[in-house]
């Protein structure tokens, strides 16, 4: 049975989500790396790599272009992982890119900033991984705003909204409230967000990110926060109130337990497959 796969991955401090289609593309949304230790580095898109040597990646979202959230794109150029179509915000200039990093990330943006100035051409809609037709069912929008907060990078994250099988799925990158806010007053964006049954927190689970308005509009099944374990995650509980509850399955057990809200920290690698007639499975590590 066709299925549509969602995997979040445990990258530490960090963001990186593979989502396959039931038509088989491969989409990520941010390539974010973990570090466990001295030496030790998991890179997502190696991993998917090792995994299947024909693997290609035919989409990449990136929500913004923070080094967290672009940190495995070294290995996405060793590999040759050249995406097919390239999402993230437009119109930011070199230096307020650089400006919002670190200076010992500066080879990061300099690989990010050299991958942007390639994506130049319109993508034609036969070709298009947003277009439910071309996605095996699934349907992905994007939305941004650019008039709230904007000395902050966060703010310009990007926000997909992924729709399949009447199931509905939000990923917002960094955003925070005052770009919560201003997408609110886009109507096609409130739109979107009704029905929603997959919520990934914003800016890993933090306070700044954390918007009670959006709520108004969804209550989700279940609530994803990618961090780190020394990452100051103070909304958690905060989410918690607003999820409706899901049953998650352990991997190792098959013991079964609802829950509200799942972290990459104390959960480790979340999954989700939903196939063609809405039925979902979510497990953890």
């Amino acid at each position: 049975m066709s299925k549509l796969i969602m995997i979040v991955w445990d990258v530490q401090h960090g963001n990186a989500i593979y989502m396959r289609t039931p038509n088989g593309i491969n989409i990520m949304f941010d390539i974010g790396t973990g570090s466990y230790g001295e030496g030790e580095e998991f890179s997502p898109l190696r991993y998917l790599k090792i995994k299947n040597t024909n693997f290609k990646l035919d989409y990449l979202v990136i929500s913004h272009p923070h080094a967290d959230h672009i940190s495995d794109i070294k290995n996405m150029v060793d590999l040759e992982l050249k995406p097919k179509v390239l999402s993230r915000p437009k119109g930011l200039s070199e230096e307020f890119i650089k400006d919002s990093n670190r200076k010992e990330d500066s080879e990061l943006v300099e690989l990010y900033l050299d991958l942007d100035r390639k994506y130049t051409a319109p993508v034609p809609d036969n070709e298009n991984p947003r277009l439910p037709q071309n996605n095996g069912g699934v349907k992905i929008d994007i939305f941004s705003q650019t008039e709230r907060g904007t000395s902050n990078l966060n703010n310009y994250s990007l926000v997909a909204v992924v729709q399949y099988s009447g199931q509905k799925i939000i990923l917002p990158g960094d955003i925070e409230e005052p770009g919560w806010k201003a997408l609110l007053d886009n109507e096609e964006f409130v739109k979107a967000l009704s029905g929603t049954t997959i919520f990934v927190a914003s800016h890993h689970g933090r306070e700044s990110g954390y918007c009670s308005d959006i709520f108004n509009h969804f209550k989700p099944d279940i609530v994803i926060i990618s961090d780190g374990r020394f990452s100051d995650t103070s909304a958690t509980n905060r989410y918690y109130y607003h999820s409706n509850g899901a049953e998650v399955i352990k991997r190792d057990d098959g013991s079964k337990k609802k829950r509200y809200v799942l972290t990459t920290r104390k959960d480790g690698v979340i999954r989700i497959s939903i196939d063609e007639n809405g039925e979902r499975k979510i497990t953890i590590s």
